[in-house]
């Protein structure tokens, strides 16, 4: 059963947070939690994709097994003098509880101890705030385009025997992402190289961090899938939709064919998985290679190659160009899955019926012939 979206308990939040940190996707940490991703993304959002520091309660102010004892006390009509004797308190620590939180008639322990939890807050002012002369220069070196790690290390090196002029990069994300800081104006982040708005672990599950061990370059691949004169050799992507959804596609490089696959999450072993199936219905003749980009989603590649008997190249960093065809028809697609839809609802069936469209529908490239006759007539000849 789900939780309603606004109801988040404290041992899930506790829980949202280590797996965040860990590098898992909100829509994953959902499920786990029986809560939506979109209400995760809220809490998520609210803390800049920082997760707050525990709370502790200090040894000086009463627990809240002090509190109980002091209540059960009141109802058998002790004084404040025995009661602070019991707890081995002052007498005006026990007399200013009670009167703070409603006097001996309207006195409750767990009420008494939400109250003083609540107004124990106290919101903790941000080094950028506090130092106007760094904030200033800070957000003049964002507005140049530097990212907070250059910001940093400039400061270290320009004063080096001023400590109050030096900033750490986390404290400038931070001060970027939780705008409650009020120390650097949210229009800031829109220099960022990655333009994002909440700050995501360094090593996330579907993020872009991971290193692809034993990956083979796309300058490695044969000259055979350059010139596009033998089919079977492949190129692949995922498409994105709202709320963490997304398509895989393959695009044969010589028919621009393209196969289309559902997919539950983007974690490696998820896409593996779905492509290793739709890539084992292809016959033989077709399965020679697959270039992909440098996401973390085919990390397991050493996998599917495994399973599929399919070598995979990895193209150079930020070089969707080296998959032409790929992106040539990921645009395609888009006019049946525009940005911003949730492709969860999609089913495996209704791809197939758009991937059958693609198929049959004639293309420039191919003078005017289909995806569908192409491949067909490449398959025969090769036989």
């Amino acid at each position: 059963m789900r939780g309603h979206p606004w109801i988040i308990t404290k041992a899930q939040r506790e829980e949202l947070w280590r797996r965040y940190k860990a590098g898992e996707t909100l829509l994953r940490i959902g499920r786990a939690l029986g809560q939506r991703a979109s209400s995760l993304h809220r809490v998520v959002q609210a803390a800049g994709g920082v997760a707050p520091a525990e709370r502790r309660r200090s040894p000086r102010v009463l627990s809240f097994g002090e509190r109980e004892e002091i209540s059960r006390a009141i109802a058998a009509h002790e004084s404040f003098r025995a009661i602070a004797r019991s707890l081995n308190r002052a007498v005006s620590t026990i007399s200013q509880e009670v009167a703070r939180h409603g006097g001996r008639e309207h006195y409750r322990a767990a009420r008494a101890d939400w109250a003083a939890w609540q107004s124990a807050r106290r919101p903790k002012v941000c080094l950028l705030a506090m130092k106007r002369d760094l904030q200033r220069i800070v957000a003049v070196k964002l507005q140049q385009d530097w990212s907070p790690q250059q910001i940093s290390g400039w400061l270290k090196d320009q004063y080096p025997g001023n400590p109050e002029m030096r900033v750490s990069h986390e404290t400038i994300y931070r001060s970027l992402f939780v705008q409650a800081r009020g120390a650097l104006k949210k229009e800031l982040v829109g220099h960022l190289r990655s333009k994002r708005h909440i700050r995501r672990p360094r090593h996330t599950q579907d993020g872009r961090g991971n290193r692809m061990r034993g990956a083979i370059s796309i300058r490695q691949r044969p000259a055979e899938v350059e010139d596009r004169a033998v089919p079977g050799h492949w190129e692949g992507d995922l498409v994105e939709g709202s709320r963490g959804t997304f398509i895989a596609t393959l695009v044969e490089r010589r028919s621009r064919f393209v196969i289309l696959v559902k997919l539950p999450e983007k974690r490696t072993e998820a896409v593996v998985d779905a492509l290793i199936k739709a890539v084992r219905k292809l016959p033989t003749a077709l399965r020679k290679s697959l270039t992909w980009d440098r996401g973390a989603e085919l990390a397991d590649h050493a996998k599917f190659t495994v399973a599929t008997d399919v070598q995979v190249y990895f193209c150079d960093p930020s070089s969707p160009w080296q998959r032409g065809s790929n992106e040539n028809t990921n645009g395609l697609l888009r006019q049946y899955y525009p940005k911003g839809m949730d492709l969860s609802a999609v089913s495996q069936a209704q791809l197939d019926i758009v991937a059958r469209k693609l198929n049959t529908r004639p293309r420039q490239t191919l003078r005017w012939k289909t995806p569908a006759y192409i491949l067909d007539s490449s398959v025969s000849t090769t036989h």
